[in-house]
């Protein structure tokens, strides 16, 4: 097992004791002394999983606040959002449609994608496709024999893989360029694996290589088939750049309601119904605490709750000037277990396993001048200030 594998590890374990101690007992979501929910499960009984259609329920059964669900809603209609849907314990409590958008409306979510990708990694892993240790280029022939050679599967799920970049070509050529694999594996290699860290798209999208090359289909194929469709996305694909290489870092279309079940996915652990459909151990190391020393708010390709350092997406930084041991977090006052999938454009999904709460939000990735924004903080606000706790009536 590598040091970072052995890293990680630990890391969930620790994380998984913690919330072991700190539980209160029952599925009620409710609270310890220090304001942070309780992480017991639901009784198997009590677990329920959208079918065709999600059940839905009242918000103040559930333990909500419908005031401040209310205002929170109006907060996301004012940040020109199109849509915003909460959910507890696998029910819609909440869901509000703006712009002439509707449940059935499908858009790009940008980088929330990358979390995703992260997951067919996992479920590639778990078939013995492919194992995150490996080094990518196995899978991507034309690092062979460079100073690419040693980087990790794992690194490029951690954005501590050392390749090449900058915002420029991340925000402005990659987005447009016909082969975007292409681009991305041509890009050279400006420090050694596990030295630095940067929110690196170009490095993302090689994922997109490797998953092509240890399945042997298409990554947009492989994502409808182990993914998608077993949760019931049925208004969500994968797309494709000029070349017919899968979007890997951006590029999924999808709507609140299909990345509500992404979200209700990993809150049960990867089981869908009774169906593994994601291994519960990706789960924990993808979610359950950072996948290498730089960020402490970065997972594998999910945006983490942890205190420590946090470096946003247009930082980079390398083990020297990282420092370690900081107390920020990317929401301060949220819980420490939540975890998200973020996009350009305050794309979100928020899961709290505590009061077993997913948010999602989507909206335009640019809106108008002046506009506040709707983003994670916004987000956790639902479990912060509307979940008061309590058990659903009956």
């Amino acid at each position: 097992m590598s040091r970072r594998r052995s890293f990680v590890r630990t890391g969930v374990a620790l994380a998984t004791c913690l919330s072991a101690l700190a539980c209160s007992g029952g599925a009620s979501g409710s609270r310890d002394e220090g304001g942070a929910p309780s992480t017991t499960d639901a009784p198997a009984e009590e677990i329920v999983y959208p079918g065709a259609e999600w059940a839905r329920a009242d918000a103040a059964e559930m333990g909500f606040d419908q005031a401040k669900l209310d205002a929170i809603a109006a907060q996301a209609e004012q940040a020109a959002s199109n849509c915003l849907l909460v959910t507890r314990q696998g029910r819609i409590v909440g869901e509000w449609y703006w712009r002439d958008k509707t449940s059935a409306s499908s858009q790009e979510v940008f980088s929330a994608t990358k979390s995703y990708a992260s997951t067919l990694v996992g479920i590639a892993q778990d078939e013995g496709l492919l194992d995150i240790d490996d080094p990518a280029s196995d899978y991507i022939d034309a690092w062979a024999g460079t100073d690419s050679q040693d980087v990790t599967i794992a690194n490029l799920l951690s954005n501590d893989s050392g390749r090449q970049w900058d915002a420029a070509i991340d925000y402005t050529q990659l987005p447009f360029a016909p082969d975007m694999d292409a681009l991305a594996v041509g890009l050279t290699q400006t420090s050694p694996p596990g030295t630095t860290w940067a929110y690196n798209n170009a490095a993302i999208q090689t994922l997109d290589v490797v998953l092509r090359a240890a399945t042997g289909v298409d990554t947009a194929a492989y994502a409808e088939d182990k993914l998608l469709a077993p949760i019931g996305m049925e208004h969500s694909r994968m797309t494709m750049d000029q070349a017919g290489n899968t979007r890997t870092f951006m590029g999924l279309q999808s709507t609140c309601e299909d990345m509500a079940r992404f979200g209700y996915l990993f809150l049960r652990d990867g089981d869908w119904d009774g169906t593994q459909v994601v291994p519960s151990d990706w789960v924990a190391e993808a979610t359950g605490g950072p996948s290498q020393p730089l960020n402490d708010a970065y997972g594998y390709l999910w945006w983490l709750n942890r205190r420590g350092t946090v470096l946003g997406p247009l930082a980079a930084t390398t083990a020297d000037q990282s420092g370690g041991g900081g107390d920020a977090q990317l929401v301060p006052g949220a819980p420490e277990d939540m975890y998200f999938a973020l996009g350009l454009g305050g794309q979100v999904i928020a899961v709290d396993p505590g009061s077993e709460t997913v948010v999602v939000r989507l909206g335009p990735y640019q809106a108008p001048a002046g506009t506040p924004r709707f983003d994670a903080a916004a987000a956790a606000a639902v479990v912060t200030d509307a979940y008061v706790g309590g058990e659903p009536a009956g």
